[in-house]
């Protein structure tokens, strides 16, 4: 007795909806026709939908289901499907390259973000918004650098960086204070602790 095993067997296109959907969808391939191929094509779909039922929280399912009937098919299944389909060519194309910014960022534990965030309240018209958003950021920047250093941190530093992040542009009001140290070592404490209990 000769076992046909998988190894031997012809590779899954899409392995989530299994052998016997990837055979049925060859056969359809087979059909001569057309209207024939059309219906057996919308109930290979709904077969589909049925194997793998969690695609149905994606808001396009159904046309992902006909791209995956093309895939499976290597795009051979001459059909008329309701979507436009991709080109086969599309799924060899190299991706574009992603820019990337290469400017350095003075202190690396505040990121680029916060400084992006320093030049936006600096364009910004004196006012209480400006005052609670450099608040926000000086915080911010204070969690960071304790992220990095687990130290006492002296807020004057902490102003002194964003002087210097602003070039000049930002004044800190005299009346500003940061959240405690101990506070936000005491929340990053309590964050870690959850996470290991689950």
């Amino acid at each position: 007795m000769e076992f046909n095993y998988n190894t031997q067997r012809k590779k899954l296109v899409l392995p989530e909806y299994g052998r016997n959907i990837q055979k049925i969808i060859e056969h359809i391939i087979n059909i001569k026709d057309r209207e024939e191929r059309n219906r057996a094509a919308k109930t290979i779909i709904s077969i589909m939908g049925n194997v793998n039922p969690h695609l149905r929280d994606i808001s396009d399912f159904k046309h992902k289901l006909w791209d995956h009937l093309a895939l499976i098919s290597d795009f051979k299944l001459d059909i008329d499907s309701p979507y436009e389909t991709f080109a086969k060519e599309t799924l060899l194309e190299k991706p574009k390259r992603i820019p990337y910014q290469h400017s350095k960022i003075k202190y690396l534990h505040y990121g680029r973000l916060i400084e992006k965030l320093i030049h936006a309240a600096s364009e910004l018209e004196e006012g209480e918004d400006k005052n609670i958003l450099i608040s926000i950021i000086l915080n911010h920047m204070k969690k960071s650098y304790l992220n990095w250093n687990r130290n006492q941190v002296n807020d004057g530093l902490i102003f002194d960086n964003m002087k210097e992040l602003s070039v000049g542009k930002i004044e800190i009001p005299d009346d500003m204070k940061l959240t405690e140290t101990r506070e936000i070592l005491a929340r990053a404490r309590k964050k870690r602790m959850a996470r290991k209990s689950k």
